[in-house]
């Protein structure tokens, strides 16, 4: 049952779009941290990040022999994924509404060896997809922060 509860990260892959409004959770869950001084070091969100990973990993092996093959309501993946799109970003509105954008754009499509992912064993494989769709946002949240470093729009 815990098991469950966590890798539906609370109920939400319950929900339909569950796996977007699982991401929406998680960028206002790290606004609300950073704003309340919870998230103040620049290793706490990697670290949490990795947790989060490792987790996900120990209960997608655990619900899928219940709920099958990458279920939809496993979501703590898309936990996993947005946090490591928001590593080493400024985390303001625009910034994170971005960070949303670039995740599940890569998330959805699975460009780039993505699905590829996917093919891993049990929780491995669902987790991973979404790290990697994480990293890939992450790449181009840097490349914004760069272009805002120099232009100063955000």
């Amino acid at each position: 049952m815990i098991h469950k509860l966590i890798a539906s990260w609370f109920g939400i892959g319950y929900i339909k779009g569950g796996g977007t409004i699982a991401a929406i959770v998680t960028c206002i869950l790290i606004y609300l941290l950073q704003n309340g001084h919870l998230l103040d070091s620049t290793w706490m969100l990697p670290v949490l990040a990795g947790i989060i990973t490792l987790i996900g990993i120990y209960v997608g092996n655990q619900v899928e022999p219940d709920w099958g093959e990458d279920s939809y309501r496993v979501v703590i993946d898309e936990v996993s994924g947005q946090m490591i799109a928001l590593l080493f970003v400024p985390i303001t509105p625009v910034f994170l509404i971005a960070a949303l954008i670039f995740f599940r754009f890569f998330d959805i499509l699975k460009p780039l060896y993505i699905r590829r992912m996917e093919k891993l064993p049990a929780g491995t494989g669902v987790m991973m997809d979404d790290v990697l769709a994480g990293v890939y946002a992450n790449i181009c949240m840097q490349v914004l922060v760069v272009l805002n470093n120099q232009y100063h729009w955000a």
